[in-house]
């Protein structure tokens, strides 16, 4: 998906067999990798994630079949350049209820996604007193309990990605500004009170 006004960045819904392709250790470290930093080879892949060039170049030739990286056309010679062919991904759980195989995919990437972040914010907390108070005083971690229906709680995401999407790129030109890692989980307090599943649509609730 191409950028819009509403979201200013290039976007790809995963099909079922993407979804399997990415639920791999090394391919999601490594489509992270190029999104992070840009374009790169194969051996330079391998080396910033300590693997080796041959399995390197072997998934994200996977990747690419699916299209969640893309060949730059870049390269020199036999080295070929790697770009994400996106700047993000997603998917709807919906989408993919009649495959199992696709939810057990999903369900690993969802796993590797909460790991990856205890990984990072660790770093961020190993290392934050080296920094100046004006940024570590606006980085951290809150949380905040919030009553609503789905459908409210759908409209309160995309007020959210509203306003990432207002200040995604406001700071870039300017030598002040660094990339901050933002990360939203949103999940019911309650796990266990599991509501019965609605049959059909309430009056005036849209059914699509």
């Amino acid at each position: 998906m191409e950028p819009t006004p509403e979201r200013p960045y290039t976007h790809l819904e995963l099909t079922a067999e993407a979804a399997k392709v990415l639920a791999h250790p090394l391919r999601s470290r490594l489509l992270g990798a190029l999104r992070r930093g840009g374009p790169a080879s194969a051996t330079a892949l391998a080396a910033e994630l300590s693997t080796n060039t041959g399995a390197t170049s072997y998934h994200l030739r996977k990747l690419e079949s699916v299209g969640l990286v893309s060949d730059t056309g870049d390269g020199r010679g036999k080295e070929r350049l790697w770009e994400a062919a996106t700047q993000s991904h997603g998917w709807r759980d919906s989408d993919f209820g009649g495959d199992e195989d696709a939810q057990t995919a999903l369900g690993w990437l969802v796993r590797d996604y909460h790991r990856q972040f205890d990984t990072h914010y660790a770093h961020w907390l190993d290392v934050q007193d080296s920094w100046p108070t004006e940024w570590t005083d606006v980085s951290g971690m809150t949380d905040t309990w919030v009553d609503v229906t789905p459908e409210q709680a759908r409209a309160m995401e995309a007020e959210l990605e509203a306003v990432v999407n207002k200040y995604l790129r406001v700071g870039t030109g300017d030598p002040r500004a660094r990339r901050l890692h933002l990360w939203r989980f949103l999940f019911p307090l309650d796990a266990d009170d599991v509501p019965e599943a609605e049959t059909e649509a309430s009056p005036g609730e849209d059914e699509s």
